[in-house]
C-alpha cells in the first residue's frame, strides 16, 4: 500500500539515452523528457489500478500481481509482461512484441520519493516522483 497516492515526476536521469536505445525518434525523445507524467496508484489486495496522465495521453491500467497483461508505451511500443512485489518493490518484467527484447521496470519508495528505474539493452534510466 506504500505506492498508493498520486505521484508527479520531478526529475529524470539518463531518460533520453534510454529512449534512444528503445528506438524512439529524436522529436519524441525531446517531448518525452518533459512529459509531466503523473501516476495515480491504487492497490486493492493483488490488484493495482494505475492512472497515467501526461502531456501525451491519459490511460488507466488495471493488473493483478504476477499475471501477464498487454501494455503500450506512449510512443506506441507494444509490450507484454507482468508486475510483482519483491522486497517491498514493484518489479516489472516485459517483452517487446516487435522484437522480443526485455524491458525491466522497478518502482520503489525511498524516503518521500518513488523512484522508477527502467532497463533496456543494458541502459538504465531513473525517474523520481514526489507525492502530488
Amino acid at each position: 500500500m506504500a505506492f498508493d497516492g498520486t505521484w508527479k515526476v520531478e526529475k529524470s536521469e539518463n531518460y533520453e539515452k534510454f529512449m534512444e536505445v528503445m528506438g524512439i525518434n529524436l522529436v519524441k525523445r525531446k517531448l518525452g523528457a518533459h512529459d509531466n507524467l503523473k501516476l495515480t496508484i491504487q492497490q486493492e489486495g493483488n490488484t493495482f489500478i494505475i492512472k497515467e496522465s501526461s502531456n501525451f495521453r491519459t490511460i488507466e491500467i488495471v493488473f493483478n500481481l504476477g499475471e501477464t497483461f498487454d501494455y503500450s508505451l506512449a510512443d506506441g511500443t507494444e509490450l507484454q509482461g507482468n508486475w510483482d512485489v519483491k522486497d517491498g518493490k514493484l518489479v516489472g518484467t516485459f517483452k517487446r512484441k516487435d522484437n522480443g527484447k526485455e524491458l525491466l521496470a522497478l518502482r520503489e519508495i525511498v524516503g518521500n520519493e518513488m523512484i522508477q528505474t527502467y532497463t533496456y539493452e543494458g541502459v538504465a534510466a531513473k525517474r523520481f516522483f514526489k507525492k502530488a
